[in-house]
């Protein structure tokens, strides 16, 4: 149900459960949380989650959910709470790539990713607020990316978002023709995996530690993580080499 492919120092994966419309049964989950730790222990520079068939994600698998008592979906929830924390403390760069309609937690995984890439017909739901199970676990990083307002909107309409408009509110990073779709995944990746491995992945950390915390408090974890890395061989190697007028070495 879960491609894996290596191509360079990007890895690739690949939901294919298209049958189901991609959506994150527990089994499905587990494949990739492997999928992600394992290429997150790999020397590659980006990971790009995508997925075959019309539909990116429908979300959680109401035919798994709903032979589970209360303490089973609990479960369930924290296993795709522990998949949307591994994917933002891999120290590769994550790209989504979205081809489609992406609903409750496939909304939440383009959310979660660093950055994503949509093509132009895809789109964007967190459709509960119109049925009976509220997207109350999707919202989460959905908020985190577009504020309070659209969330609202998003959580208490349910209406798809439509590509454009997921651009203009901060949930992607751009949304291009169907056909351009991945040559533009691979410009932005390309870009954002630019310079020092070891500094990004420590950059990156910092950078989810301190979001949505008080200004001061996020200052001091910013500060004090910038001081220690200035001393790092990245850090040194970047300054010397401006200072040098040489194109840098990096020792990672």
């Amino acid at each position: 149900m879960v491609d894996v492919v290596r191509e360079g120092s990007v890895v690739r994966i690949t939901m294919n459960r298209v049958a189901r419309r991609n959506a994150l049964s527990a089994e499905h989950l587990t494949e990739l949380l492997e999928a992600f730790r394992e290429a997150g222990s790999s020397d590659a520079a980006g990971i790009v989650l995508a997925a075959d068939g019309p539909v990116f994600s429908a979300g959680h698998d109401f035919t798994d959910v709903h032979a589970r008592d209360e303490e089973g979906v609990r479960q369930l929830l924290e296993l795709c709470t522990v998949l949307m924390k591994t994917i933002q403390s891999v120290p590769q760069v994550v790209i989504a790539r979205v081809q489609g309609l992406a609903t409750a937690a496939g909304c939440q995984l383009v959310a979660s990713c660093d950055l994503a890439v949509a093509s132009l017909d895809a789109g964007f739901a967190l459709p509960g607020g119109k049925a009976g199970w509220f997207c109350h676990t999707p919202a989460v990083p959905v908020a985190r990316s577009v504020g309070r307002k659209r969330l609202m909107e998003m959580v208490l309409t349910g209406d798809v978002v439509d590509a454009a408009t997921a651009v203009e509110w901060g949930l992607i990073n751009r949304a291009v023709p169907a056909g351009e779709l991945d040559a533009a995944v691979d410009e932005l990746l390309a870009r954002a995996t630019r310079g020092s491995r070891a500094s990004k992945a420590v950059g990156k950390r910092t950078i989810y530690a301190q979001l949505d915390r008080p200004e001061a408090e996020a200052y001091d974890i910013a500060l004090a993580v910038m001081a220690e890395t200035s001393q790092s061989p990245s850090a040194k190697e970047g300054r010397a080499s401006f200072l040098e007028k040489r194109s840098p070495v990096w020792p990672d």
